[in-house]
């Protein structure tokens, strides 16, 4: 849909939602447009083009863009139900995260536009899970488990070393405690330079570790999370096909995801509560 209307401009409010938010920034755009036109300043004319990719404010002649509203970042949307000519919505700017109420004059079809937009968000939020937002919680959840496993992977690895570090403490104590009198166990034969010889079967944690020699190095971090506890390559959901959205872009469904759950309420409602607001 393609609308020229006039276009009182737009102010930051503090909430998403709600009739005194839209009212208090009606009222004041209102009244700065009464005092524009008492200093013979003219209104911008606007045209707005309404489809599932968002509310577009252009310049009418030269059809340049002033502002683009997407629909999963407006909330709310509300029109005058008594001259059926203002018309305003809120907005969640993309780049301040700040929120914006759009005001505009409709010429008597504000309900109509409203209509059309709430129209447009719906149609907007099936396309959005029809193209894959429907499995955004769950990449989320699956992406949360992943992390714990890895996490559960360098904890038991980190235990284990505490173990092999303890038992060897254990036999250097056994070794050099023994009671007096008692019979010492036999030693292992030893070769010419008096060292146990090199046994390629023996597992190298069952060697005692003698003069504060310290257990084998831990692998490192990267080591750990190519292997699970049993001996297989931990699962990725995000780099296991080609259907799998790069960080940028996911972070992009995330924020629609929210501004489609957070729905876009319609109202029709009274902007003007004093008669000297009408006049302006």
């Amino acid at each position: 849909h393609e609308l020229k209307r006039e276009f009182l401009g737009s102010t930051e409010v503090e909430q998403p939602k709600g009739t005194e938010v839209v009212r208090d920034a009606v009222r004041k755009l209102k009244f700065a447009r009464h005092i524009k036109k008492s200093e013979g300043q003219k209104i911008p004319k606007v045209e707005l083009q309404i489809s599932i990719y968002g509310v577009k404010i252009l310049e009418p002649k030269t059809k340049e863009v002033q502002h683009n509203c997407q629909l999963h970042r407006i909330s709310f949307c509300a029109d005058d139900k008594t001259d059926k000519r203002i018309f305003t919505f809120i907005c969640k700017d993309s780049e301040s995260n700040k929120h914006l109420c759009y005001v505009f004059d409709s010429e008597k079809c504000a309900e109509e536009i409203t209509l059309t937009i709430g129209q447009a968000f719906d149609l907007a939020y099936r396309k959005f899970l029809e193209s894959g937002g429907k499995d955004v919680e769950t990449r989320k959840q699956i992406a949360g488990l992943q992390k714990r496993i890895q996490d559960l992977e360098a904890e038991n690895m980190e235990l284990k070393n505490k173990v092999q570090d303890l038992e060897s403490q254990l036999r250097v104590t056994q070794v050099s405690t023994s009671p007096a009198g008692s019979v010492t166990p036999k030693s292992p034969s030893t070769d010419i330079f008096d060292m146990i010889p090199f046994s390629p079967v023996s597992h190298p944690s069952s060697t005692p570790t003698r003069n504060g020699t310290q257990p084998p190095p831990i692998p490192s971090r990267s080591t750990e999370i190519k292997r699970d506890l049993f001996g297989a390559e931990p699962f990725d959901p995000f780099n296991c096909g080609a259907g799998d959205f790069p960080p940028d872009i996911q972070s992009k469904l995330d924020e629609m995801q929210e501004g489609f759950k957070m729905g876009l309420t319609l109202e029709g409602t009274v902007f003007c509560l004093d008669p000297l607001d009408s006049r302006c």
